[in-house]
């Protein structure tokens, strides 16, 4: 008896101390004063304390991100606000930060930013050995080149001898390289450190072509002083799935950007807007409820506001909104959806279930 006594004793003991030292241990204050699971020392708990979101992005692409009258704007954009709306029922607890590609994931981890929403793509290096973690996809794209409309080049094998303009630190410059080598064409790749420098050596004729997203280079053309010069080759070179990144190792944090971003492609496939989402809670659909918080403990068991998913599609509406208003039929580039449909509409955009 005196044995198993102490055997339960020594047992006891261990306990409170794992649970002290364990990482992901519990957390009960939050920004609004409310009790939340937050893990002890994650980054969630950190935003929470600051009462704002700091993200990362570029700045410089009409589209995803940018700048005008010191107003940020696109679907980049839209996916911070969307975070902030989720944790402070504020949008605009947004301060930004403009990184170029050299800088972004040093700036993540080393606590200058939050998060990014900066057109990444998602890779294996960047997703191990670079220490990062991906969130949902919310563009899939693929790697494009843009030419002088009266340049001659209809193909890739055209840059035989010429040059081509590429930002430096991107899956996009060794894309270029594997795609050239591929084909044995004879390149000369001019590097640059941000977009503004590669476009713009691109427009005063330092190269014959520009590469990047071909989303990206749709948008970037029409920042150019004669859009209508410039022309998109028929080309793919790549698949260059964007998407919201956090540093690794951080389960809260990251689990709360992954889920606000599944919120924004489960509302449209719910069918749920901005427009509606107020009158959400008094649904009969068991889904609906689950989703907006007014049943379960979805957004609490995550340390959020129950309604995290509601305020988020409140603020900046359902992936549809956010896609057709910054790239679709309601912005000046006019992007078909195509891939970036959801699942049931033949593309890839696909949330895990709200339950």
């Amino acid at each position: 008896m005196k044995k198993w006594a102490l055997i339960v004793a020594l047992g006891m003991g261990v306990l409170p101390l794992a649970a002290c030292g364990a990482p992901g241990g519990n957390e009960v204050t939050q920004g609004d004063g409310t009790e939340s699971v937050a893990a002890s020392g994650s980054r969630l708990q950190t935003v929470l304390d600051r009462g704002t979101l700091v993200c990362g992005v570029d700045g410089g692409i009409p589209g995803f991100s940018f700048v005008e009258d010191g107003a940020y704007s696109g679907l980049d954009v839209d996916t911070c606000k969307a975070v902030a709306a989720a944790l402070f029922d504020d949008p605009e607890a947004v301060e930004y930060r403009d990184l170029d590609s050299t800088e972004r994931f040093e700036a993540l981890k080393g606590g200058e930013v939050d998060m990014l929403a900066r057109n990444t793509t998602w890779t294996i290096s960047r997703d191990t050995s670079v220490g990062m973690e991906f969130a949902p996809t919310t563009f899939y794209d693929g790697q494009g080149m843009l030419v002088r409309a009266d340049s001659g080049i209809t193909d890739l094998e055209g840059f035989e001898g010429r040059s081509v303009c590429v930002e430096t630190g991107t899956t996009t410059e060794l894309n270029l390289t594997d795609q050239m080598r591929e084909l044995g064409v004879t390149f000369s790749p001019q590097t640059f450190q941000d977009a503004d420098a590669a476009y713009a050596a691109y427009e005063a004729g330092s190269c014959e072509g520009m590469t990047s997203d071909r989303s990206q280079l749709v948008a970037r053309r029409s920042t150019l002083s004669n859009p209508d010069e410039h022309e998109l080759l028929d080309v793919t070179m790549s698949k260059e799935p964007l998407g919201p990144v956090t540093v690794n190792n951080d389960s809260a944090w990251f689990d709360t950007v992954k889920w606000v971003t599944f919120a924004l492609i489960e509302a449209e496939e719910l069918g749920l807007t901005s427009e509606n989402i107020g009158e959400a809670a008094s649904s009969e659909d068991p889904n609906v409820l689950r989703f907006v918080g007014a049943e379960g403990t979805l957004g609490e068991d995550m340390g959020l506001p129950n309604d995290f998913a509601a305020r988020a599609v409140a603020a900046v509406g359902n992936y549809s909104e956010i896609f057709e208003r910054n790239l679709g039929a309601d912005s000046p580039f006019e992007l078909p959806r195509d891939q970036n449909a959801l699942w049931s509409d033949g593309g890839l955009m696909y949330s895990p279930p709200f339950r």
